[in-house]
């Protein structure tokens, strides 16, 4: 019985952090009618470390496990899943719409239960980077400096530094001056 209790009470714990995260966060940083240096203020206040104000409304995040750095542009509407690693962005990316950072995963279980425990992995994205709509980074990427992730791209592994990468999964196309 004191177990149940335990576990009761843990669950409420975790839904009152959440109804706080999500309505500050998610909800008021996140709204059309919130400019952007309160929305930048509200970041910083949750503990993210946010060094750009340039990240536009509907942008949803997990945790405060998030670099963003200086000069950095994030478009509408962009996912950042950061629950079991952080995310980093360095300095002057371009983010665009809609674009997912995903860095947990499940391994693969078995027959009755196919998504086995959960497992996770840092994103971090390097220097002068440019992200296209709706692109995906998978747990334990790095995009190198000076790379352009094309729209639709899925990346699941390591982009080596200044190319153009494309598809799914995605490849580098070509090389980058």
């Amino acid at each position: 019985m004191k177990r149940k209790l335990q576990t009761a009470v843990w669950w409420l714990v975790e839904d009152i952090r959440r109804w706080w995260w999500d309505g500050l966060v998610n909800g008021l940083a996140a709204s059309k009618l919130t400019p952007r240096p309160v929305r930048y203020a509200i970041y910083r206040l949750c503990g993210m470390q946010v060094q750009s104000p340039s990240i536009l409304a509907g942008s949803f995040f997990l945790g405060p496990r998030i670099h963003i750095g200086r000069g950095t542009f994030v478009n509408y509407r962009c996912f950042f899943e950061n629950n079991l690693a952080p995310i980093e962005i360095g300095e002057n990316c371009s983010i665009a719409m809609e674009v997912m950072f995903c860095t947990g995963t499940h391994k693969l279980g078995g027959r009755a239960h196919r998504a086995g425990p959960a497992v996770g992995g840092a994103i971090r994205v390097q220097p002068g980077t440019w992200i296209g709509t709706r692109a995906v980074l998978l747990p334990g990427v790095t995009v190198g400096a000076g790379c352009v992730i094309a729209a639709g791209a899925v990346v699941t592994q390591d982009c080596a530094p200044h190319g153009l990468y494309a598809g799914v999964p995605a490849r580098r196309i070509r090389n980058l001056d």
